[in-house]
């Protein structure tokens, strides 16, 4: 029976009610039938009883316990999060002569960590130099990476006598989820470099930085490192990898990619349909969650907002209508502010703002400043100044520090001349400090990340990249260029504000792009913000004067410029 106990307690699926009834049927448990026993309590759904088993084994057979109990009680306390009965095991340890254990020691700086006691764990990994080995290494790494103490992630990591698989995987994803994302890019390359082998995990996050950044290149380092291994094309790999192509503008090949997969989930079908309405393929996106459907998934509100976000995109109202209906009615899935975010945004571009605000007023809860905003923007469009004279107000109001809000209602005002409006906006604008989102575009290009900020000019190349903006603006005036100021809401005079988006950060990076890459390659952009009306208005010239075909991943979708027209069809 102790043998069939050690066989269940091995087993990853096995109810604890049957070891339990073999259990009760020894009349004297052996150590190592007790110890499986409690082995399989603290996997089950109730890790607690084998804490009950273990006090129950004390008062009956007082020697049954050895240095294998102890790390399967730890294993229950950590998932019940128990910290004081896990702090008694602690203490029974001790008592017992079992602390200078490696297994044990292990094993408490786990529990430590899952019950967000790091100092603890720290203190167990300190009393004892002598008794580490790569495993306890790795568990306070864990433990540290796990609460976002990614500096003392990299001490330890740097101090480590030994580092495996685990070790850089810790690192990589420590720093990927801490939104330092460059940083565990280059730390998968120095991994690669010192001839390492990656699993999934690291794959999957070194993908994963990489669409997050729209870098292009080292996302396809991190593919080609794949087919290198000849990685099996699991759907979370695939999945992945077809995320990273869509979010740094190729959508070919993700779709490509998605095709080739030999299977997928709902989790790989959500983040096609998503991919493709961010590049502003609202119809294909449709078709292929029609696809998804008749393929047998059920959609989950994830599908929905790319479903939706591509009837935004597109323009398609009435798709747009039926496919809420459909998700509400039909799967009775409750909208999200990102469902209503779609809505109103679709709604209020094609100047249904009054349904718009219905659907607002209907929503449970209360409306966030994003809604708000998309509905202050489609007054502009419209040319709806009293409306939004109100929600400007509002959102100021709700977020007077969000300058982007201030921007908006400026420029509704300008648009119908109110320049008393402008200036009270402007003033109202100085007063309260609203705080400006810096611009700020990225080029990949010659390995390397190139940042620019508007009117930058800490470049190493600067002085080139501005002769170059002159060159630019020389063969745009003769194509018929003219500046749009009317987005530039600040209190200077026409030749300064011309000035001002002549050196936006997005001009800077397609200047150095055209000088550092060859005739007929594609420049790629990463932008922070949502690009101007007149920077889009440039990217398109520049790519028909220039024959180039530019990506621009702007805050909110991707724009295709090409030989002088634009994937969005300037409904962005």
């Amino acid at each position: 029976m102790s043998h069939l106990l050690a066989a269940l307690a091995l087993s990853p699926s096995v109810s604890a009610d049957y070891p339990r009834a073999i259990f009760q049927h020894i009349q004297y448990p052996s150590i190592f039938a007790s110890n499986n026993m409690i082995r399989c309590l603290a996997k089950s759904d109730t890790p607690r009883d084998s804490l009950v088993l273990y006090a129950t084994i004390r008062r009956n057979w007082i020697d049954q316990v050895n240095n294998y109990t102890f790390p399967f009680l730890l294993q229950a306390c950590s998932k019940a999060l128990g910290i004081r009965e896990g702090t008694q095991v602690h203490t029974h340890i001790v008592k017992f002569g079992f602390i200078q254990d490696v297994y044990i020691r292990n094993a408490l700086i786990h529990f430590y960590s899952a019950c967000c006691e790091t100092e603890s764990a720290r203190q167990v990994f300190d009393e004892n130099t002598q008794c580490r080995d790569i495993v306890t290494w790795n568990a306070i790494l864990a433990s540290y990476a796990r609460y976002g103490q990614i500096d003392v992630v990299k001490q330890l990591f740097d101090e480590m006598p030994k580092r495996d698989i685990i070790s850089w995987s810790t690192l990589i994803m420590g720093y990927v989820q801490g939104g330092q994302l460059e940083k565990g890019l280059e730390c998968f390359q120095d991994m690669r470099e010192k001839g390492l082998i990656p699993n999934e995990a690291i794959l999957v996050t070194a993908l994963s930085a990489s669409a997050q950044l729209g870098l292009l290149g080292h996302g396809q380092l991190v593919h080609s490192t794949i087919r290198s291994l000849n990685f099996p094309m699991s759907v979370t790999l695939g999945t992945a990898l077809v995320d990273m192509y869509a979010k740094c503008g190729s959508i070919d090949i993700a779709r490509h990619i998605f095709n080739e997969m030999p299977r997928r989930d709902v989790c790989s079908w959500n983040v096609m349909i998503c991919g493709l309405a961010t590049h502003g393929l609202g119809k294909e996106a449709l078709e292929l969650f029609e696809r998804f459907r008749n393929e047998g998934f059920s959609p989950v509100n994830v599908t929905f907002v790319g479903v939706l976000n591509s009837c935004s995109r597109a323009g398609l109202v009435e798709e747009g209508r039926h496919y809420y209906k459909l998700m509400t009615e039909i799967y009775k899935i409750k909208p999200e502010m990102e469902h209503y975010g779609c809505m109103v945004d679709l709604l209020g571009r094609a100047g249904f703002v009054v349904e718009a605000l219905e659907l607002i007023e209907k929503m449970e809860g209360q409306a966030d400043p994003v809604l708000w905003a998309t509905i202050l923007g489609a007054c502009k469009v419209h040319g709806l100044v009293d409306l939004g004279q109100t929600i400007g107000n509002k959102l100021i109001e709700l977020d007077p520090t969000h300058d982007g809000n201030y921007v908006l209602l400026g420029n509704i005002y300008a648009k119908a001349r109110r320049w008393e409006s402008v200036i009270k906006v402007r003033r109202l604008m100085v007063d309260r400090c609203a705080n400006k989102v810096a611009g700020l575009s990225l080029i990949e290009a010659q390995g390397k990340v190139h940042r620019f900020i508007a009117g930058d000019r800490e470049h190493q190349r600067s002085a080139e990249i501005y002769d170059m903006l002159k060159v630019i603006e020389s063969r745009l005036a003769e194509a018929g260029y003219s500046p749009d100021i009317s987005p530039v809401l600040h209190d200077i005079g026409e030749e300064e504000k011309e000035r001002a988006i002549r050196v936006h950060s997005e001009r800077l990076a397609v200047a150095f792009g055209l000088m550092v890459t060859k005739l007929g390659v594609c420049i790629r952009i990463v932008k922070n913000l949502r690009v101007c009306e007149d920077c889009h208005e440039v990217l398109k010239m520049i790519s028909k004067v220039f024959c180039r075909e530019i990506i621009v991943r702007d805050g909110s979708r991707f724009h295709h410029f090409n030989e002088g027209s634009c994937s969005c069809l300037d409904y962005w």
